[in-house]
């Protein structure tokens, strides 16, 4: 009995500084059964074991996994979860293969905003393709304390901001915004005189521009799969570099960032897309040793351009056996960065300068800075917006100023030009803020099969090392 009480002692502590942890004094209820589990033993929890037959062997199986399953989901809602790269974006800091240990507990773990999901899935049953998760109940979102805050060039593990609206049709599923602009550009493709235009006019010709994409989704339904809406916490997950905090001012020049008018350090394994023209093709151990994959040469053989590393062009410039010529690619399109529904003539290479919203600071609101913020004010910060005769209106007010209610965060990818980020679907509010990569755990190179594809040099590399 002493070994019960000791146990009982022990378990009730921890779960009492967990609680005083997460600040969430409701778990008081749990303690009668925790109580009842190691001293009273009224309710008899493992009745299944009383029972003789294939009762007894189907319940142990159900016990365990059950346990399993709720101590994955606890452990992964509060403390780590696995993550590997889908794509390219951070190449070559970060590959795509990598499979990265993420820490909750560095920013905070989230209280779940949609509490009743599945263990191990993010937002769909992969066999049954539905929901995983229930929509009640919905909680607002709180953070636990953490370890610290995210910092200048962290990598970040966050929601993907734009996903809280999709097309049900996996292709498009990270696409609607985007979609609604595209196609509203078939049908307005001649863009008028924007620029002598009043900011008042700009800013609804662009709404023409959305509503009328918007409507073409609408109208070809079944096509896009329908149209669905995901709650903060089950939007895709995405991982970039942070390089602009919640108050400062972001610039790019000539593809360079500047953060409050001062150059900030580029990462050490930054791409940028160069126009290539080879005189062979690279042989596969020329690819090994220069880290080229074959989805950047697929770049190549298509558009004649792929991402490099400035030591990679370096090299290649000395090679002119295999390279005829190399120069940078600095086309983008202007339509498809944010604000898609300003006139700001940004590119991925030449972008703002655009402040970026912090918790408590206000903002004058114009009609010429009203795209950059209205998603912030709009979405992320639940308010209701329009724009009657010239005048901002927020929650039915007119309102000639705004203070947020969140920090936000300006996110990139260090493959500069073949990477879905901040420039193109705007800030990440602090709800989206998942959990910080520590180490690589597994490495497999997609190009490479078997353990020739294993990279081993990459296996529980601190991720903090890679700058």
């Amino acid at each position: 009995m002493k070994k019960q009480w000791a146990k009982f002692i022990v378990v009730l502590v921890l779960y009492l500084l967990f609680l005083f942890w997460v600040k969430s004094w409701w778990g008081l209820l749990v303690v009668p059964f925790i109580y009842d589990v190691y001293i009273s033993k009224k309710i008899k929890w493992q009745w299944w074991k009383e029972k003789e037959g294939p009762v007894r062997w189907v319940m142990s199986w159900v016990d365990a996994l059950v346990f399993a399953l709720v101590a994955v989901y606890f452990i992964n809602l509060f403390f780590f979860q696995n993550y590997v790269i889908p794509s390219s974006s951070l190449e070559k800091s970060l590959l795509t293969g990598d499979y990265l240990f993420v820490s909750k507990v560095s920013y905070g773990p989230r209280i779940p905003e949609t509490p009743l999901t599945m263990p191990l899935t993010q937002h769909t049953l992969p066999v049954f393709e539905c929901k995983s998760y229930i929509d009640w109940p919905h909680w607002d979102y709180r953070r636990v304390k953490g370890l610290g805050k995210v910092e200048q060039n962290d990598i970040v593990v966050f929601n993907y901001p734009a996903g809280d609206t999709i097309c049900n049709n996996v292709q498009y599923q990270t696409e609607y915004y985007r979609l609604c602009y595209m196609l509203g550009y078939q049908m307005y493709p001649q863009h008028p005189a924007l620029d002598s235009l009043s900011a008042e006019d700009r800013y609804q010709f662009f709404q023409t521009v959305y509503n009328a994409g918007r409507q073409q989704i609408l109208d070809h339904f079944t096509d896009f799969g329908g149209v669905s809406t995901r709650p903060t916490d089950r939007r895709e997950n995405y991982v970039k570099r942070c390089v602009g905090l919640p108050g400062q001012t972001l610039e790019i020049r000539n593809q360079k960032v500047y953060i409050d008018g001062k150059a900030s350090k580029e990462p050490d394994q930054a791409q940028h897309s160069y126009n290539v023209k080879l005189k062979r093709h690279f042989t596969d151990d020329e690819m090994k040793e220069w880290g080229i994959t074959m989805e950047e040469l697929g770049y190549l053989n298509s558009f004649g351009a792929m991402p490099m590393t400035r030591q990679t062009v370096a090299t290649l410039k000395n090679r002119p056996d295999i390279v005829e010529s190399i120069e940078p690619n600095l086309e983008a399109d202007e339509w498809d960065i944010y604000p898609q529904n300003g006139n700001y003539h940004w590119t991925r290479d030449n972008y703002g300068p655009i402040w970026i919203p912090a918790k408590g600071k206000s903002i004058d609101l114009t009609m010429d800075n009203l795209p950059i913020y209205e998603r912030c004010i709009r979405a992320y910060e639940g308010n209701t917006l329009e724009v009657k005769d010239g005048k901002i209106l927020i929650n039915g007010k007119e309102a000639k100023s705004y203070t947020f209610k969140l920090d936000y965060y300006w996110m990139m990818g260090d493959n500069r030009h073949n990477s879905a980020d901040s420039r193109y679907w705007g800030f990440v509010p602090e709800d989206h803020i998942v959990g910080k990569p520590i180490f690589i755990w597994w490495s497999s190179d997609p190009d490479r099969g078997g353990f020739a594809g294993i990279r081993w040099s990459r296996l529980f590399r601190f991720v903090d090392n890679i700058k």
